[in-house]
């Protein structure tokens, strides 16, 4: 997969040349191109934002810079994201839905967003990750990559390793130890220890929907509604 991000502050995404997404590079199952949108600026001092008509707060970019920089990059298997507080909120399937195509374009707006023209003319979705306003869209956009590189085939190495998550069966995931078995006078769940499989698994789907019930009520009903639905059919 083939993901290029556009962007005012290039630099920001050093994070992304580290752990699993350097060694999804380097194995060539991942490809990430950062693209700097100022490089298009027909500006001479390279300026991308102006003053908002009709007032108010903030800076809005300019269209030119940032549609020759789309341009430069689209092809016709390319989807373009922009990441806006205003888009949908990203969900566990909308990733798994992304991570199956060939080439992502994400386009980080600044300042107080992006000129609609642009939305118009070349977005194809605008994705939020919460109800809240970054300064940027380069974190949203570092997150997008982080969650869908990891659905991309063999870039974890273990398929199961995404099966078990949080939110991948509608549930949050259940709590986990490791060595040693008892540390600071607290030990792990005997159930753990004992090599029941069956048992573990029993144990962890009723940990997963207690934490679930607890910490995400919404997540839990949607659970139950889905759990009743499939014993009406039996």
């Amino acid at each position: 997969m083939k993901i290029t991000i556009l962007t005012l502050f290039p630099e920001m995404f050093e994070a992304l040349n580290h752990s699993i997404l350097s060694r999804a590079q380097k194995n060539k199952l991942l490809e990430i191109e950062v693209v700097n949108i100022r490089d298009f600026s027909l500006d001479n001092n390279k300026r991308c934002d102006d003053y908002s008509y009709g007032g108010g707060a903030g800076m809005i970019m300019t269209p030119q810079p940032l549609f020759d920089a789309i341009k430069s990059v689209k092809t016709s298997n390319a989807h373009t994201v922009y990441m806006s507080p205003k888009g949908k909120v990203l969900s566990q399937q909308k990733v798994e839905d992304l991570a199956k195509l060939n080439e992502m374009i994400i386009v980080c707006g600044h300042y107080e967003g992006i000129d609609q023209r642009i939305i118009d003319l070349c977005i194809d979705e605008e994705i939020s990750i919460g109800d809240y306003v970054l300064t940027g869209g380069e974190l949203p956009a570092m997150v997008l990559v982080d969650s869908v590189a990891r659905y991309i085939p063999n870039v974890l190495g273990n398929e199961e390793t995404t099966n078990d998550e949080s939110f991948s069966a509608g549930l949050l995931e259940y709590p986990q130890w490791t060595r040693p078995a008892e540390f600071e006078g607290l030990r792990v769940p005997q159930v753990l220890l004992d090599g029941n499989h069956k048992e573990v698994d029993r144990w962890r789907l009723e940990k997963s929907v207690e934490i679930t019930k607890k910490n995400r009520p919404d997540l839990y009903k949607k659970y139950i509604r889905k759990q009743q639905k499939l014993e009406k059919k039996k």
